[in-house]
């Protein structure tokens, strides 16, 4: 018989990855839009802030990882900073939409209904260049009054998107103003940025366990399919956060200076109703000592290494140190060229292409959802390596064909394309994870785990940066170009890597442990 993955028991486990997604989910969509809307914040500053995460997690998330490898808790190595991290995380991130609501009074005068009132506050503020330009263009301010707010669909009906002049002549001039204000009254940018780097220090004190668990409950042939389940999870909670995205309006252009007190609240419950059926659900001593009596008992586990990483004298060889290298070089380009495009998608869509953005993103998150499984099955045949290729192949092309859509074109040829990248995602999510661990032992995994979002969060700190510097420079044109060479060049460091497809003489090994 082939060994039999628990289903039930990976499920439970991925509710931990399943509340990180649904965080990060509505952080990466709505913090660029909080920053540049209200804080009138560029691009570049933006994307500096926007990276403060992954600048934490480059030596938190190894460290938080290295620390649950030696923790001996009666609750298991990982739960316990899974759930203290959890509760600090939810409680920190609804009191961040306080000091966002906070800044709202302080651009009162341009956050309102009343469009009349906020177009005649811009005329007649001194913004600089933007003045200048707006004086140029508009004579009189009841020119500038007259501008149309949101553009009419085909019977006439007022959409809520805006039309190109308020884009090009309204929108800037409310930024320039909110940055205005920010440098008069920057005590509310002061505690919302105070309030980000906690709720971001929270998730990453238990970001590494809560990864490291799915290979601690799992013999290393399976744990592709694990992984399968664990990113489906993850992306039905980011599904779920762009679903309500649309119920709350949170891509509407009328929407963009709103309050997300209630959105962050009810993301935080779910965050909390996950983390409480972990705790009644996992059983994570248990389930960490049948993987390993599995794995020993069928020769998955080299006793040698074992005993060599628990005394911290285990070294890689010359081959699997190179393939380490390569492969956390690939998962940075390519999170780079990913990351470059989400974190910016929730901007580049109405000002680019004149669309909400809720909907393209989450059709690519379906897509993976649907997927995973298939995504894994093929990864067993065909082996991880290949699959990640393939996945790179067809997120670099979806990229490239997609630097070509402006505003104007059908919405669904996005749809296509974001549907194309998010398979592609899938290929490399289940696969890229699996293949560095697979490098690993049972007694060093939240290591192996913590370098592998080092790499990540490394180059996900680069990307909104450098992404921000070519947008401004540029324009926010230059979005999916900047994404597809990233991904490209990870497509090149791959074909080099040599180790972590999973060894075949496993697959005859039998499951003998029950599903409890």
């Amino acid at each position: 018989m082939k060994l039999k993955l628990k289903y039930n028991r990976i499920i439970f486990v991925s509710m931990a990855f399943f509340l990180i997604q649904l965080f990060w989910q509505c952080y990466d969509t709505l913090i660029p839009k909080i920053l540049t809307d209200k804080f009138g914040m560029s691009q570049t500053l933006s994307g500096v802030f926007m990276a403060l995460d992954n600048m934490l997690a480059l030596f938190l998330l190894p460290l938080f990882g290295s620390i649950s490898d030696k923790c001996k808790s009666r609750f298991g190595k990982r739960t316990p900073f899974i759930v203290i991290g959890t509760v600090l995380a939810c409680v920190l991130f609804v009191s961040l939409s306080f000091a966002d609501n906070w800044q709202l009074t302080n651009i009162e005068a341009v956050s309102g209904d009343d469009q009349v009132a906020v177009k005649s506050e811009l005329y007649n503020a001194d913004l600089g260049d933007i003045t200048d330009k707006i004086h140029e263009e508009y004579e009189t301010e009841e020119e500038y009054l007259s501008i149309p707010v949101y553009t009419l669909d085909e019977n006439g009906v007022e959409t809520k998107t805006y039309t190109e002049e308020y884009k090009d002549f309204v929108v800037p001039a409310r930024q320039a103003y909110a940055w205005q204000r920010t440098l008069t009254n920057p005590a509310p940018m002061i505690v919302f940025v105070v309030l980000l780097l906690f709720t971001l220090v929270s998730m990453s004190i238990f970001r590494s366990p809560a990864v490291a668990l799915m290979p601690d409950v799992t013999p290393k042939p399976l744990r592709s399919k694990a992984n399968a389940v664990v990113n489906m999870l993850g992306g039905l909670a980011g599904a779920i956060v762009l679903g309500l995205g649309i119920v709350f309006g949170t891509d509407a252009g009328k929407n963009s200076l709103m309050s997300y007190t209630v959105f962050f609240s009810v993301v935080a419950g779910l965050m909390m109703i996950a983390l409480l059926i972990f705790i009644f659900t996992v059983k994570e001593k248990k389930w960490a000592e049948d993987a390993r009596l599995i794995s020993e008992k069928y020769g998955i586990t080299d006793e040698a290494k074992e005993e060599a990483a628990r005394h911290g004298d285990r070294h890689l060889s010359a081959g699997e140190l190179r393939s380490l290298i390569l492969l956390l070089l690939s998962v940075a380009f390519w999170y780079i060229g990913y990351n470059s495009v989400t974190s910016k998608y929730s901007v580049y869509a109405p000002e680019v292409l004149g669309v909400g953005f809720n909907t393209t993103l989450l059709v690519a998150m379906v897509v993976a959802f649907v997927a995973f499984v298939p995504v894994a099955i093929l990864s067993s045949k065909l082996g991880r390596k290949k699959t990640i290729l393939v996945g790179v192949g067809m997120l670099g092309i979806s990229f490239l064909v997609a630097s070509f859509i402006r505003q104007g074109a059908p919405e669904w040829l996005m749809y296509i394309f974001f549907g194309v990248a998010g398979i592609g995602w899938a290929a490399i999510n289940v696969n890229s994870f699996p293949m560095v661990v697979e490098l690993a032992t049972g007694s060093d995994v939240g290591r192996y785990t913590g370098l592998y979002y080092t790499a990540s969060m490394a180059a996900q700190a680069i990307a909104p940066v450098l992404g921000g510097v070519f947008l401004d420079l540029i324009g926010m044109e230059a979005m999916f170009p900047f994404g597809f060479v990233a991904v490209a060049a990870s497509f090149v460091t791959m074909i080099f890597v040599k180790h972590g497809d999973a060894k075949p003489t496993a697959q005859q090994i039998m499951d003998e442990a029950g599903d409890d």
